[in-house]
């Protein structure tokens, strides 16, 4: 457990315990100056759950860049892409779908829409533009050794509506 994440409970602890003695001896405005500090450390603490992901990863499907994306491929990682069967692949099966698929559909720009989990596992979905179409991207990160790496990678066509 970091020093951040048990600071954060602790405070947490301590504005409980203040709470219920401002209650039990009827101590309102007490009670309404603690409302605050409570509020505030409960949002610092959920907003330490998830951190950013890799800047490298995000700007590599940005620009197709395979050779930059593969360097946070997991040993083997699951790929499922249209123009490949989904399965798992080794890091280099995958360097080279992924670079197939940067050839043919040219990335345009991607933008995260949603991510979550803690920092060990992290996921995230994304918007793929490319010449040839949108794509929703969906990764799954995990820590080992204090370095992400992809465990899972996803390219789902959107639908043109």
């Amino acid at each position: 457990m970091n020093c951040l994440h048990a600071s954060s409970k602790i405070n947490f602890i301590l504005h409980m315990r203040i709470l219920y003695f401002s209650v039990k001896n009827n101590c309102s405005k007490f009670l309404y100056i603690l409302i605050f500090p409570l509020i505030f450390s409960a949002v610092l603490f959920a907003g330490q759950q998830t951190s950013d992901l890799p800047k490298d990863i995000i700007n590599a499907l940005k620009t197709g860049n395979a050779e930059t994306l593969s360097g946070y491929f997991n040993t083997s990682l699951e790929l499922a892409m249209p123009s490949a069967k989904d399965d798992i692949y080794s890091s280099q099966q995958s360097k080279q779908i992924v670079r197939d698929f940067f050839t043919k559909h040219v990335p345009i720009d991607f933008t995260v829409l949603h991510k979550g989990g803690p920092a060990e596992s992290q996921y995230a979905i994304g918007s793929l533009s490319t010449k040839n179409g949108n794509f929703r991207v969906t990764l799954l990160i995990k820590l080992r050794d204090d370095k992400p790496y992809i465990h899972q990678l996803r390219f789902e066509q959107e639908n043109a509506d």
